[in-house]
């Protein structure tokens, strides 16, 4: 089983890619931050971890942490966000390492993916088998963005300011896509790669 991550920058279109691999290959695919709130549900190690360090006061009526909450205390403090970074990173590697250990057992996947735009970040590269990047030119994602999500080009602009550079992401990965035009060639892109699965 080959254990493969996918990150690029925001608009590149990684969801579409994972959408149609989903659809012709047998695989696993966990998006990082569906697995980061997973692992803040209550009776996890990270949701007792996350209440000691924020105070009972982050978690809803329902007994879950509360999104808006927790935000607004560790953004106005870079020390505490570290902290809580350090609680929900390794608690979503945990996740998807005993995924990945199941599906081996299992023997029914022969693919298993992990997507998010912080992987490199994240530590990921020591993980995974390959890293692929996801990369479209920046006037399509620019477009993508303003389309899909209705991004004023000044938020656009922040969230792609925030992200590695093209050149970090391929200096990152052993494996680019390019999905700046028509998506059969991206299509045909993964199929190459991906051919005798």
């Amino acid at each position: 089983m080959r254990f493969i991550g996918i990150t690029g920058g925001v608009g590149a279109g990684k969801s579409e890619i994972l959408r149609y691999i989903k659809q012709h290959y047998k695989c696993e695919i966990y998006l990082a931050d569906e697995v980061a709130h997973l692992v803040k549900r209550p009776g996890t190690k990270a949701y007792e971890a996350l209440l000691l360090l924020l105070g009972s006061g982050v978690a809803g009526s329902d007994g879950q942490i509360d999104k808006a909450a927790m935000a607004a205390r560790i953004f106005a403090d870079p020390a505490l966000l570290e902290q809580v970074n350090g609680i929900i990173h390794p608690a979503v590697k945990e996740f998807l390492l005993e995924r990945l250990k199941e599906a081996k057992a299992a023997g029914k996947t022969e693919l298993f993916f992990v997507e998010a735009a912080l992987l490199i970040e994240g530590g990921y590269l020591a993980l995974v088998d390959e890293m692929w990047y996801i990369y479209a030119d920046e006037a399509v994602r620019r477009e993508r963005l303003r389309a899909s999500r209705g991004y004023s080009e000044e938020k656009i602009t922040q969230i792609m300011s925030s992200q590695l550079t093209e050149e970090q992401f391929r200096d990152s990965c052993g494996f680019v896509i390019d999905n700046s035009g028509d998506f059969g060639e991206t299509c045909r892109q993964i199929d190459e790669r991906l051919r005798g699965c």
